[in-house]
């Protein structure tokens, strides 16, 4: 294994872990969590048959990559290297429960809404759908997690980081709190 994809993988471990000041009992990041409804989307001649599927679980979930996404996108690029990092980190912290095709997809998808909405719209779209503050710390903790694995939080990620802050109404030793808390465990993971 290189040591690009270990650095991958440790920091996929560190996302589907829940963050610091999770409830006690609480074993997996909400990305995790919400990646297990999200796989269970019917689709078909299954749309009527049980399956597990939460749309509200389902939607979180796809707030959750949409603001990884748009702090990855942040300067405007999202080359091979970063897609990869991306999608490496995103799928190896769903453990299973999405499968690349749908995540490809749903990249996509945020692509042509982010062209189509711009960022501030989109920013205020996922400020909608996650509105308690242990959520929006987690998604901006994941979303910060996957800035540094693809190089480092630049200035323009963190702005973006920053944007999203402020549109969830986070004070700022709140968000300081969740980047130092990133900073931290991507130190160890790099140590």
């Amino acid at each position: 294994m290189s040591t690009r994809t270990d650095f991958l993988s440790k920091v996929a471990r560190r996302v589907a872990e829940p963050a610091s000041n999770a409830p006690p009992g609480v074993m997996n990041s909400i990305l995790t969590v919400a990646a297990g409804s999200y796989g269970f989307r019917p689709g078909g001649d299954d749309a009527t048959m049980p399956t597990g599927f939460d749309p509200h679980a389902a939607a979180l979930f796809e707030s959750i990559v949409e603001a990884s996404y748009l702090v990855a996108t942040a300067d405007g690029v999202f080359d091979d290297a970063e897609r990869n990092a991306f999608r490496t980190v995103v799928l190896e912290a769903c453990r299973g429960s999405v499968d690349p095709e749908s995540l490809e997809a749903l990249m996509a998808d945020l692509a042509d809404q982010l062209d189509e909405d711009g960022l501030d719209r989109r920013i205020e779209m996922v400020a909608k759908t996650i509105n308690r503050t242990d959520q929006q710390r987690e998604v901006l903790r994941i979303a910060s997690f996957l800035a540094f694995a693809s190089g480092g939080v630049s200035d323009l990620e963190r702005g973006v980081i920053d944007k999203m802050g402020a549109a969830f109404q986070l004070t700022e030793g709140e968000l300081q709190s969740v980047l130092q808390e990133v900073q931290d465990a991507v130190d160890e993971v790099q140590a």
